[in-house]
């Protein structure tokens, strides 16, 4: 039988909001939202967050969670995952994003759901992008599929480029939520940063240029990250 995991990456220090895991969001934190609505979704054998910080750990564990302590400093939350699941009886990996308070069931149904196929080995969400602001904001990335639904390539630049103005075509954003299968992530870790990757800043591009597809599925609106204080206050609306 497959066994599915979820697994949290969750740093304490963010670059652009210092500690946000940790920050209010009703009567818990933004992790702990992440962590039960998680659990919540009924998909998973097993859920962890991955952490690299004693407050975070203790936030999780205290209310009944689990959460694996990470031994080395990490570039990416693959990076972190990668090594809490080495030694771990798992057949595909989960990357929910910490920041991501309101997860839901359904994308991660569909996104689990594409593992049926054998030949898949990484997969991961997309939603449709329609505002043009956005299609242009390096802090949005953009992917191009092709007629599998593969991904072709992904970018902080518009792609693809309007340069036929009459012709319409969907824009995606990639939402950083993926599952793997256990081998593909391990191997990951072990190929250097690609200079696509390095490029764009965009840490997914390594399996394309090391050969590997990623199977994109698309998904409706997947409620606000927590990247900045405002954020935080959008959540709150929603929440």
């Amino acid at each position: 039988m497959t066994k599915i995991g979820a697994f949290i990456p969750a740093r304490y220090a963010a670059t652009r909001f210092p500690a946000k895991l940790m920050q209010a969001l009703g009567d818990k934190t933004v992790i702990r939202h992440t962590y039960d609505n998680t659990v919540a979704t009924g998909l998973f054998d097993e859920v962890y967050v991955v952490t690299d910080s004693e407050i975070i750990f203790n936030e999780i564990t205290s209310h009944g969670g689990k959460a694996i302590m990470s031994k080395k400093e990490h570039e990416s939350g693959s990076d972190r995952i990668a090594e809490a699941i080495e030694h771990l009886a798992i057949d595909i990996v989960v990357n929910v994003q910490g920041d991501e308070p309101f997860v839901k069931k359904e994308p991660l149904e569909k996104l689990i759901a594409v593992f049926k196929d054998d030949i898949v080995q990484v997969a991961s969400l997309m939603q449709v992008l329609t505002h043009s602001d956005l299609i242009a904001d390096p802090n949005y990335v953009k992917v191009a599929v092709d007629k599998n639904m593969n991904a072709l390539f992904f970018s902080r630049s518009v792609i693809p480029y309007p340069r036929n103005t009459e012709l319409v075509i969907p824009y995606y954003e990639h939402i950083g939520v993926y599952a793997f299968k256990k081998q593909a992530l391990l191997d990951f870790t072990n190929w250097s940063m690609s200079p696509l990757e390095a490029a764009e800043k965009i840490e997914c591009l390594r399996y394309l240029e090391n050969g590997v597809s990623i199977k994109m599925v698309v998904t409706s609106y997947m409620g606000v990250e927590i990247d900045t204080p405002e954020d935080l206050i959008k959540a709150a609306k929603l929440l």
